[in-house]
């Protein structure tokens, strides 16, 4: 009997620790700033994957209670699609609910896919030494041509078009797949600028090392106008919302969500790493 209590007791506790919190919270009956922490990489089935964030945001919106709504971003970037979905969705809502104000707090760093998202906050807050920027794109991977060559492994490779083995790993470099994929990346760095440039307006620094990929500190980022003000969550919320109550609608996994997601990441990163290419990252 003490078994079985004890084993309830331990699942409440489980249910407490990892349901979301704004499951808890989001019914608030008094005003509030509402959260929503970006934290980590920006990228499809991780905890700041475009559906989470997106989630997190309706939701905070939605609630009548909420009087601002603070994106605390931490965060080294992502995938340039996931990151566009979140961007999209800030102005969505930012639209359809014009009374509420919403704004990017950064905490340890804000670079590439992360700053892609801030950009479309109505302000910009970092702590002084915040890492701020990295505003480009980036696509690796490694080449195993010589060492295949030294170890005496042949490499028999059949495609069905004439690019299909496009980068491919094991294979000399070709100058005109380097060519295409600059394009490609060029494209995306492209389409990263205009962003900030909607969302920063004429804030911005007219210095170009802006969109050169560097990265500053938050004192800094200020100067170039990549940041509003300097700024805790807390402040944020104290000071420029007036609702010093926080509620934190950030969606939540359950344990067992934990675990499958860490193991798929891990495998999935395993392959990527051992085929040797990865996709375009804002990072």
């Amino acid at each position: 009997m003490a078994f079985k209590f004890g084993m309830l007791a331990y699942l409440v506790v489980l249910l407490l620790v990892y349901l979301p919190g704004s499951w808890f919270e989001s019914e608030a009956d008094e005003p509030h700033t509402a959260l929503i922490n970006v934290r980590g990489v920006i990228a499809d089935g991780t905890d700041a994957s475009a559906d989470r964030i997106v989630s997190g945001l309706r939701a905070a919106f939605e609630d009548e209670q909420t009087k601002g709504v603070i994106l605390r971003i931490n965060s080294p970037g992502g995938s340039p699609v996931q990151a566009a979905y979140i961007n999209d969705e800030v102005i969505r809502l930012r639209g359809e609910f014009p009374e509420i104000p919403l704004y990017a707090v950064i905490a340890d760093v804000c670079a590439s896919g992360g700053y892609y998202v801030a950009a479309a906050a109505d302000k910009i807050y970092a702590n002084e030494s915040s890492i701020v920027g990295s505003i480009g794109v980036i696509m690796n991977g490694f080449g195993f041509v010589d060492a295949m060559q030294k170890i005496g492994v042949e490499r028999r490779l059949m495609t069905a078009g004439e690019q299909k083995g496009f980068l491919d790993p094991f294979s000399p470099v070709k100058p005109d797949e380097v060519a295409h994929l600059k394009n490609m990346l060029g494209q995306i760095h492209q389409q990263f600028i205009d962003v900030v440039k909607k969302g920063r307006g004429d804030r911005l620094s007219s210095d170009q090392q802006i969109f050169s990929g560097l990265m500053w500190t938050g004192e800094r980022s200020v100067e170039l106008g990549l940041v509003d003000a300097i700024g805790s969550s807390a402040y944020v919320a104290r000071e420029v919302v007036g609702v010093e109550h926080i509620v934190d609608f950030t969606p939540g996994r359950s344990y067992l969500e934990q675990i499958v997601r860490r193991f798929g990441a891990s495998v999935a990163e395993s392959l990527a790493i051992q085929l040797g290419f990865s996709g375009a990252r804002l990072q």
